[in-house]
């Protein structure tokens, strides 16, 4: 049945436990093969259950920071004993690199130094994005094999670059106001029809981050004029930022009202940290940043995260094998845990 469906026997064993729901390709190759229709060997439940979490005791390893509830922590068995140690939301330590710039040339090319004399990078796949979460997918692709590299830009810039090639997938998450629907307006106008495949990753919440307890009495974005109120902007064409924009011209309050506009932060993990330290009393920004944290927040609007990714390479094993890991219920399981994320949606063909 595996070659039959061209996946390993352990994706045959992973669906008849129920713990591995197959793409769309894979579940028609498995209809096919049993001569049977999709829907004789798949069904949606009429509300989709929610992932449950086991819970353990176990010993808080003591740091600096005072722990609070939702702040993610990694275990770690020591003889009888399960310890909990809380990592650090900055990476304090030096990147994962293959080499260092030797020079910079014209028009973007560079000489590099590489590290590892036989590698070709085959087995990678290049991912511009700002969304946090997919650091998770990349810890269960390279378990499969598969090695993202992650290249923090917003949602225009992913876009452009898949544009020009430069990127395998761009995330985004950019809403249209005038439909509400998220992302596939913007791409529709970057892209020629059916050039572009997209699949949701993730639905999650946008909205205000204040610093903890929220001692400013935010409430909402009529608050951000207030004097004495300062926050951190996002760069031109982020989500993050085209939101705020347009709940400002909503509500009809000038741009230059908002102390802080122009104090740009590339990021929602780095604009939350500003909030975080003291150094702005708010940013816009997600659910999960605000948990990481352990900050508070006011939600906005509920949008979808999705991956676009050129149809031409959908059927690249690589891209392929990453897109089965979005069924995955240990991969959702963990986003939803650590994010915030509505995961009912993830891995579903949107375009």
């Amino acid at each position: 049945m595996a070659q039959l469906v061209g996946v390993s026997r352990q994706t045959i064993y992973a669906m008849e436990a129920g713990s591995y729901m197959p793409n769309t390709a894979v579940a028609l190759k498995l209809a096919h093969a049993l001569e049977v229709g999709v829907e004789d060997l798949f069904a949606l439940p009429e509300t989709a259950p929610a992932l449950a979490l086991r819970t353990e005791q176990a010993t808080l390893l003591p740091a600096s920071e005072k722990p609070f509830p939702g702040q993610p922590v990694q275990l770690c068995r020591i003889e009888r004993r399960l310890v909990a140690s809380a990592p650090s939301p900055m990476p304090w330590y030096f990147p994962v690199s293959d080499g260092i710039l030797s020079s910079s040339l014209r028009r973007g090319a560079a000489k590099v130094q590489v590290f590892e004399a036989e590698s070709d990078f085959g087995n990678r796949l290049l991912v511009g994005g700002c969304d946090p979460g997919i650091s998770v997918l990349a810890r269960h692709a390279q378990a499969a094999g598969i090695e993202l590299v992650l290249a923090h830009r917003n949602s225009s810039q992913a876009l452009q670059l898949l544009k020009e090639g430069c990127v395998h997938i761009a995330g985004t998450h950019l809403r249209d106001e005038s439909s509400g629907e998220s992302n596939l307006p913007a791409i529709s106008r970057m892209f020629p029809e059916h050039k572009i495949a997209v699949v949701s990753f993730a639905v999650w919440e946008e909205g205000i981050v204040t610093a903890r307890g929220n001692p400013k009495a935010i409430r909402g974005i009529e608050d951000l004029a207030r004097p004495g109120l300062s926050i951190v902007n996002r760069e031109a064409g982020a989500g993050s930022r085209a939101l705020l924009d347009a709940h400002l011209k909503r509500l009809g309050i000038p741009f230059g009202k908002v102390r802080g506009y122009d104090r740009e932060i590339p990021g929602h993990l780095p604009a939350a940290w500003h909030v975080q330290t003291g150094a702005a009393d708010c940013c816009i920004a997600t659910a999960g940043a605000a948990r990481l944290f352990g900050l508070g927040f006011i939600p906005l609007v509920s949008e979808r995260y999705d991956l676009a990714i050129r149809r031409q390479r959908l059927k690249t094993p690589a891209v392929e094998r990453l897109l089965d890991i979005l069924s995955l219920s240990r991969f959702r399981r963990e986003l939803e845990g650590l994010g915030g994320y509505d995961t009912r949606a993830t891995g579903r063909r949107m375009l």
